[in-house]
């Protein structure tokens, strides 16, 4: 469980310091872009693996999301981000084993969530997790942590909103190790944007 709490807090340094801190929230020098102000938000997700064993899990999780043209500088669509992720959880089986991760994702709105009281959404990426628990075969407690997902956006206020979600999970150390057998899982998400 030490190594769950380092992990945790190697990776809360990790988003923290992200150069996105360092840019200003919105530039307007000359004709340079202006860029919408970063968001935050927390979630909780609750799954179950599902391949190759049945165990249930609960995740708490810290978001922030940039504009994606403030990280990578070329064109981009208006409606994509980039959505930085902290995780720290636990099975629910008995085992009471942690996890914890740190994820980065894009995720594109079918329309700017302002323009609507809902807006539904699509996001894919990977991070890397630390699981406390290891299936037969897995062969690494640190693996890479693939994931795509859909959900809906709902608003409540100025830059305030309600997220539901439902997202698969791949767990796989990549063959950087010989026992690699992978763990997939599905989660319902329900967030709160601000």
């Amino acid at each position: 469980m030490r190594s769950a709490l380092i992990c945790i807090i190697w990776l809360g340094l990790i988003i923290g310091l992200l150069p996105v801190s360092v840019r200003a929230e919105t530039a307007t020098i000359g004709d340079a872009e202006e860029y919408r102000p970063n968001r935050y938000g927390v979630g909780l997700l609750v799954g179950r693996a599902y391949d190759p064993e049945r165990f249930g899990m609960v995740i708490l999780q810290g978001q922030m999301l940039v504009d994606y043209d403030r990280i990578f500088w070329h064109d981009a669509p208006a409606q994509l981000y980039l959505k930085f992720e902290a995780n720290a959880g636990i099975t629910t089986d008995g085992r009471d084993k942690g996890l914890a991760a740190v994820n980065m994702l894009a995720l594109y709105y079918f329309s700017e969530p302002v323009q609507r009281h809902w807006t539904p959404y699509i996001e894919a990426g990977v991070g890397l997790i630390y699981t406390g628990f290891r299936v037969e075969g897995q062969g690494l407690h640190f693996n890479f942590n693939p994931q795509a997902g859909v959900g809906v956006e709902f608003r409540r206020g100025h830059e305030q909103n309600w997220t539901i979600a439902l997202r698969l999970h791949h767990l796989s150390n990549g063959n950087l190790y010989r026992d690699n057998r992978g763990v997939n899982s599905a989660f319902l998400m329900l967030g709160y944007m601000f």
